[in-house]
């Protein structure tokens, strides 16, 4: 899921020098904000004709002078994070205000969602039933080396791709070490099927509400644009990522000194620990249950299946379709909270602190949004995101769609390292990302798959994340060697990422 700023040591201890932590994702998004704000007085003002459905017509960009003096300006800098979260946009003028009359601009429905799904999600762990259920798939295999790993990485995986499953992987380490250990594996491994698993999953997101969903509503689209495609990358991905640590595993296991890492002292011992999990109660089977068709429901709910099945994006839509959006989802999840906990019979008084402690570790990510949407605000008061389409379009026009496709992944790739926030990264780069596939003739669905998968990839191996750093301490196996390990992959997720994006491209899907 969405990654926690890293707290530090309150205090340290005299006369030690301090290392460089990169800054959070709030703080790196409130720097942008002021230096956007200053940017904005030397860019030119302008603005684009638009067609029906608010997208740019090319060749129809004009200067137009933006409203107000510095005073005006000042303000809205002031402003901007509260337009974030409610501003509303005039009609008349195409101003963004919170006291305005017009349109909803602003991140509120995002920014619920998060807080909704992040109860979600806090109630289910609380319930214990998604670590026992990892556990008893782990010990139920741990007799089968490669279907142990095949196994535990799709289930991350697949965790991954719906639901943003990322830090949760840290506790995982201490189980599944003693196990690969005990099977005649290295703690690469582990860390591999760990790591790798739930990254994969994040990388080739379906409909992973801190990528693709804060994504698709910056970019103006449905969540379940795209899905046809992405799935697609998912079933790709997994299957060579899996095979990609299955292969190492077994080379150790045949040969121990072609381990990366090599083996510590006691790990003969911590092998014999690999402990048997408790069964599953009923509550905690029934919680699996409804979590599966909670999901299962949402995914059913935002696909446009009329367009999915016949392939023509303004298909109409069948009487059965939901075409539900955010606003939905975050009632959604709501509800769907009540009901694990009624399910897990956590007790009104758990169950209530529990969703309320759930809002409160998800307001982070959540306010991450808000900033993020309150910089494009600055842009569009100053009229100065049409004039970057406009210097953008002359490159963009006639560019082939394939070659487009790459290129978007390609430039999100230093974003994904600067900006450590998945959905900061993406509310701030969609409103110029997205009216650009317009200018390529592409589907705006396939700026969020090329997007999501260059933020899927840095994440896989970048030091600035939890997930990696955290996950090769807890391992005991070193960033070094696991860089060393998992480098080769790297290429290869490239290359693919780049084949499906172009080939998506081409056929003019967008992967929808």
């Amino acid at each position: 899921m969405e990654e926690q700023p890293q707290q530090r040591e309150d205090r340290e201890p005299a006369g030690t020098a301090r290392r460089f932590v990169f800054p959070s994702a709030l703080t790196v998004l409130a720097v942008v904000t002021v230096a956007v704000w200053i940017v904005a007085f030397f860019i030119p003002s302008g603005t684009y004709d638009r067609g029906p459905d608010g997208s740019p017509l090319q060749g129809t960009y004009h200067h137009e002078p933006a409203r107000g003096g510095f005073v005006h300006r000042l303000g809205q800098l002031f402003l901007a994070p509260v337009n974030g979260l409610y501003g509303v946009r005039d009609l008349k003028t195409g101003e963004v205000a919170p006291d305005a009359v017009g349109t909803l601009y602003g991140s509120a429905g995002v920014f619920l969602f998060v807080l909704a799904i992040g109860a979600f999600i806090t109630v289910v762990f609380a319930t214990g039933a998604l670590d026992r259920g990892i556990e008893r798939l782990a010990h139920r295999l741990r007799e089968r080396g490669a279907l142990l790993i095949a196994g535990v990485m799709t289930v991350f995986s697949l965790l991954g791709t719906v639901e943003g499953f990322a830090e949760e992987t840290l506790g995982f380490y201490g189980l599944l070490v003693p196990l690969m250990l005990a099977l005649g594996y290295d703690r690469m491994v582990a860390t591999g099927t760990i790591i790798l698993g739930a990254g994969i999953g994040v990388l080739a997101s379906t409909v992973n509400p801190f990528a693709t969903g804060v994504a698709s509503s910056a970019a103006g689209i449905s969540l379940g644009d795209g899905i046809a495609l992405r799935f697609a990358m998912w079933l790709v991905l997994t299957a060579v990522t899996i095979a990609y640590v299955v292969r190492y595993a077994r080379r150790v296991r045949a040969n121990p000194a072609r381990s990366l890492v090599g083996f510590r002292e006691g790990d003969r011992e911590l092998a014999e620990q690999a402990v048997h999990p408790p069964e599953l109660t009923g509550l905690q089977k029934g919680v699996l249950v409804l979590v599966a068709l909670v999901f299962a429901f949402m995914i059913f709910s935002v696909i446009p299946w009329a367009s999915a099945l016949s392939g023509k994006a303004d298909a109409t839509p069948y009487g059965w379709e939901l075409g539900w959006g955010f606003a939905q989802l975050a009632a959604l999840f709501i509800v769907a909270a009540v009901l694990v906990g009624l399910v897990a019979r956590l007790g009104e008084q758990k169950l209530s602190a529990t969703i309320v402690q759930g809002v409160a570790d998800f307001v982070a990510p959540a306010l991450v949004i808000v900033l993020a949407r309150g910089i494009t605000v600055i842009m569009t008061n100053a009229k100065i995101i049409d004039t970057v389409l406009h210097a953008i379009e002359g490159t963009v026009r006639g560019t082939p769609e394939a070659l487009f496709g790459v290129m978007v992944f390609v430039v999100n790739l230093p974003l994904a390292f600067l900006i450590p926030s998945t959905s900061g990264h993406a509310t701030l780069a969609m409103p110029i990302l997205a009216p650009l596939a317009e200018f390529a003739g592409v589907a705006r669905a396939l700026v969020v798959t090329a997007w999501q998968s260059a933020s899927g990839w840095m994440n896989l191996w970048v030091p600035t994340t939890a997930v990696v750093v955290g996950g090769v301490s807890l391992a005991k196996v070193g960033y070094d060697r696991y860089l060393r390990f998992v480098w080769p992959l790297l290429v290869i997720l490239a290359v693919l990422v780049c084949a499906f994006v172009a080939v998506g491209a081409m056929v003019g899907s967008g992967g929808g």
